[in-house]
């Protein structure tokens, strides 16, 4: 598995910018080969983070590009910033017996 984390630290507004990414963000991953999953965590303060799970990097890199793209041209209003992104091979994934 392969994770994108992008950390966005001067959010307007999380709980916005995370309604509006799961229409148009989930659109783009659910046609996506090879997605896995999509969480939207608010820091607080405005700190958003977003983290995508692919099955491999390729998937991951081509994804992630269509998704900035997204996120550049229908998230502007919100004052994003540039994000941090740290991105990698998932080495430990953990799962609830329950």
């Amino acid at each position: 598995m392969y994770m994108f984390i992008r950390k966005y630290t001067k959010v307007r507004s999380v709980a916005d910018a995370a309604r509006r990414a799961k229409s148009g963000i989930g659109q783009i991953l659910r046609e996506s080969h090879g997605f896995r999953s999509y969480y939207v965590v608010d820091g607080g303060e405005g700190v958003g983070i977003a983290v995508m799970i692919f099955e491999d990097r390729e998937s991951a890199n081509a994804a992630n590009d269509k998704v900035l793209e997204f996120v550049q041209a229908s998230l502007l209003d919100l004052n994003l910033g540039d994000p941090e992104i740290i991105a990698g091979e998932v080495l430990v994934n953990m799962e609830s017996d329950a």
